[in-house]
């Protein structure tokens, strides 16, 4: 298994991720939809401002994320930093209704209400199967 190519090939197949956040020792995990950028190695995720995930982020940035696999065991599992992008929903949206087509209503109707956010993560555990689980550097 070249694990790096079944990284990327994941990471722009699976259209969620169950993204955790700690503040004062409490965690939370919700789903949201995200893109990945190739080039820059950044995960992108949208959140309406003000929000708890919001909230939490400024209060711990570390986060934990894995993809959700909708059929079979594939996913991506990480640790990074969550952080403001400086960039908006707008700037990524043909990425964003790339992947989740139905995406495109959300940025219509509420694009101004939401907050692109970036995760940045040097590493990611890469499962295929109960027998191909490896870590690989990004």
């Amino acid at each position: 298994m070249r694990t790096r190519d079944e990284f990327f090939r994941i990471m722009e197949q699976q259209t969620e991720i169950a993204l955790a956040t700690s503040a004062d020792n409490v965690p939370n995990v919700r789903i949201v939809n995200f893109y990945f950028d190739p080039q820059s190695k950044i995960l992108y995720f949208s959140t309406f401002k003000g929000n708890n995930k919001v909230k939490e982020m400024k209060i711990n940035s570390s986060v934990a994320f894995t993809t959700i696999p909708h059929t079979g065991n594939e996913h991506i599992k990480a640790k990074g930093i969550a952080q403001k992008s400086e960039r908006t929903i707008f700037d990524l949206a043909d990425f964003f209704i790339k992947k989740v087509p139905d995406y495109k209503d959300t940025i219509e109707h509420v694009g101004k209400s939401l907050v692109l956010y970036e995760i940045k993560f040097d590493s990611a555990t890469v499962t295929l199967d109960l027998n191909n689980i490896k870590k690989v550097k990004i």
